[in-house]
């Protein structure tokens, strides 16, 4: 983690928290944190429910907490990006999110919304890089 330069970060949601396993990981990064390698760095969220009020949002809130406490810039999705306000699925300003009850895999929306994030993301990591 000590050489990216941005970093994207998933979780399937598990009761409005990220999974046990994620949780985990971070929480062996006391070392990264102490040395400060992410701070000013770009991060982003993203996560899939298995229902619509599965706790997208809170899951995503979840994950942004010790990308905080690693003094990382956290990136959301803007209400300007139309598939924001146009899912019926999956997709909050936190974050891109799927729903996976149905099993049909991303919706157009869902797919929009995970490369908009990705993009800035990608941007902004590079303008960061040449600062």
């Amino acid at each position: 983690m000590k050489q990216c330069d941005g970093l994207a970060l998933g979780s399937p949601t598990h009761f409005g928290n990220m999974a046990s396993s994620l949780k985990y990981f971070i929480d062996s990064t006391t070392e990264i944190w102490f040395s400060g390698a992410l701070v000013g760095k770009p991060a982003g969220v993203f996560t899939s429910t298995g229902s619509m009020h599965g706790g997208q949002e809170s899951t995503l809130l979840s994950m942004m907490l010790p990308l905080l406490h690693h003094g990382m810039l956290i990136l959301g999705l803007p209400y300007t990006e139309t598939a924001l306000r146009e899912t019926t699925s999956g997709g909050t300003p936190y974050g891109p999110s799927h729903l996976s009850l149905d099993q049909t895999g991303l919706t157009d929306h869902e797919k929009n919304l995970c490369r908009t994030l990705g993009t800035r993301l990608a941007k902004t990591a590079l303008l960061l890089k040449q600062a």
